[in-house]
């Protein structure tokens, strides 16, 4: 029979290990679409800004929520490769 600290234990370091999984991914996704933003409020405010401003503030936004499927998908997979077996 299995403790209820040591269950919590594992089950705790098995979220971490979900968590930790795309980190620096979704790191940059968010760093993507701040930038993005940034350049789509640039691009369309200030009245002297490039015409491509806006359109690489748009690529840079859709970049960024790719990366952030990305990682959706890719702890998707993790997570039914390797489910949660108190037992191991």
């Amino acid at each position: 029979m299995i403790d209820d600290s040591d269950f919590n234990t594992r089950k705790a370091a098995y979220l971490e290990s979900i968590r930790v999984l795309g980190r620096r991914e979704r790191g940059i996704g968010f760093v993507a679409c701040l930038l993005g933003a940034l350049l789509l409020i640039w691009g369309r405010v200030v009245a002297g800004a490039p015409e491509w401003a806006v359109a690489l503030g748009l690529v840079t936004i859709a970049v960024g929520w790719l990366l952030f499927a990305y990682v959706i998908l890719r702890r998707t997979r993790y997570v039914r490769a390797h489910p949660f077996d108190p037992q191991s």
